[in-house]
């Protein structure tokens, strides 16, 4: 992704700290929603929930070709997402991880 100057009165860590805590700032999905396409160009969009719609078949181990054939998202997509998985920071993880119980949860009051 093309870089152009900033500010230097605006470091790009501390506007990425800004919007992280914006994204925290929201109080539930619908807001999420909102928010995210308010900041996102569709394009944009489409290409996050495309890496995370794949999350859930990695951690089940799916092969990539069956994941695209599943999901329509490029083999190459669904090997960067793997990489990050495996190599990344962890939020991946913790995301998916807080989802799996959030469904269990719900799945758990439905009964």
């Amino acid at each position: 992704m093309k870089r152009r100057s900033l500010d230097p009165e605006t470091p790009a860590e501390s506007a990425e700290l800004s919007l992280c805590e914006a994204l925290l700032s929201l109080k539930n999905a619908d807001e999420m929603n909102a928010f995210l396409h308010d900041l996102c160009t569709p394009a944009e969009l489409e290409v996050l929930v495309d890496r995370w719609r794949v999350v859930p078949y990695l951690l089940d181990e799916v092969p990539y070709r069956e994941i695209h054939e599943r999901t329509a998202v490029s083999i190459t997509t669904i090997g960067r997402v793997a990489r990050f998985l495996n190599q990344g920071n962890g939020g991946y993880l913790a995301a998916a991880a807080r989802a799996a119980r959030r469904r269990a949860a719900a799945k758990k009051a439905k009964s």
